[in-house]
């Protein structure tokens, strides 16, 4: 296929996935939308190398490094100070889903299985890319669908059960509201005057002039970043892989200042980026028969089950030491299955569902959103990538 066209087709299959997931309210998710049409499409002809086509494989991979580092300048010390029940319920999570699968799913799915599920259903993409990269590595192809697979359909499993138990701690906050509203407005109004207070500590490295805050500048510090992590990374001989080592040093190079928050969106290179990482992880399809995908069901169903059993137990248990409600607990577990912007969609739609005023919905959405917003990127940013770290080696 001429290289133009097949940029363009799948440009249009993922703008017809991102269009449905915002119609459907992230239901049928982007990811969902756009395996299903590539799919069909390859079942009834269309090309399977539109992905060496478009020219995306190549640069995809390199710029898995950059997308990683640049998660780490998307959440501060400061946030996760604040939020630290939650980071600990959701890093719990993640390690429940991990443990309970790699112990109960070995025996029940196999352990390749088990392995290859257990980042991409405590995570996203990128989780989903380390381990079809280790599985393909090795000649298991198979494996590669399989950890796409998870990623396609794991909003179904998570999306529902988030929406019943927040429904349930909406309704409870808001009747502790009726109950002490005005405690808890005051309460409220002291943190926030207590934060503002605090105002934003100055960085060991001063912030570039805005004029000098170009596209061209902030690439370059996310890149030679990227390359410090992966030089750390082989210095220790990988002990700890050089994409979780990414990670780790672009959340420190934010706080030293050198990087700039969310510093790809800054520079106008995070949505070319994310279309090359979908055409990563995408590229798996190309392999999947319909006989292959018959296969994979009863593992497919089997790891996200399973790794839903992990998270309630974990969450169960760290709810009662943490003092979270157990349904809160458990929500900030399971948006390990589907992340940003789903935990910013469902928690306003639970607040406006469940309030009967202004004041009500603004109560609810007050407690739930800040702990689903960090709880999705401790899941899917950060722990998932670590726990693929891990699990990579055991492939």
């Amino acid at each position: 296929m001429d290289n133009l066209l097949a940029l363009t087709v799948l440009c249009v299959i993922f703008a017809i996935g991102d269009i449905v997931s915002v119609k459907t309210k992230s239901i049928l998710s982007m990811l969902f939308v756009s395996s299903v049409i590539l799919l069909v499409g390859f079942w009834v002809g269309l090309p399977t190398t539109i992905f060496d086509d478009a020219a995306l494989l190549s640069i995809g991979s390199i710029l898995i490094a950059f997308l990683i580092t640049h998660m780490g300048t998307l959440m501060s010390f400061k946030d996760l100070k604040a939020q630290w029940k939650t980071v600990v319920i959701a890093m719990g999570a993640v390690a429940g889903i991990g443990v309970f699968l790699f112990l109960v799913g070995s025996p029940l799915l196999g352990k390749e299985y088990a392995i290859a599920a257990a980042p991409p259903v405590s995570g996203g993409v990128v989780a989903a890319i380390m381990m079809g990269e280790a599985a393909k590595a090795k000649g298991l192809e198979s494996l590669a669908v399989f950890a796409t697979l998870i990623v396609v359909v794991q909003g179904f499993f998570g999306f529902p059960v988030a929406s019943i138990l927040l429904g349930k701690e909406a309704r409870r906050i808001r009747d502790e509201f009726r109950s002490n509203g005005d405690v808890i407005k005051s309460e409220t109004a002291t943190a926030a005057t207590s934060e503002a207070g605090l105002g934003e500590k100055p960085k060991l490295i001063p912030p570039l002039p805005k004029h000098l805050q170009t596209p061209y500048v902030l690439l370059a510090k996310l890149g030679i970043v990227a390359v410090i992590s992966f030089q750390l990374s082989h210095l220790i001989n990988d002990i700890i892989n050089p994409n979780v080592m990414c990670l780790i040093v672009g959340v420190a190079a934010r706080e030293l200042g050198f990087l700039e928050e969310d510093v790809m969106s800054k520079a106008n290179a995070f949505g070319l980026a994310m279309v090359s990482l979908m055409a990563i992880i995408f590229s798996n399809l190309t392999q999947a028969t319909p006989q292959m995908l018959a296969s994979l069901l009863l593992p497919l169903i089997g790891s996200l089950v399973l790794g839903l059993i992990g998270i309630v137990l974990v969450c169960t248990v760290l709810s009662k030491i943490l003092g979270y409600s157990k349904e809160m607990a458990i929500s900030i577990g399971v948006s390990a299955l589907f992340g940003f912007p789903g935990t910013f969609v469902i928690s306003n739609e639970v607040a406006q569902a469940v309030g009967e005023t202004e004041e009500e919905r603004d109560a609810i959405l007050g407690e739930i959103l800040p702990k689903m917003l960090v709880a999705g990127f401790m899941t899917v940013t950060i722990s998932s990538v670590i726990l693929a770290g891990v699990m990579v080696n055991f492939m």
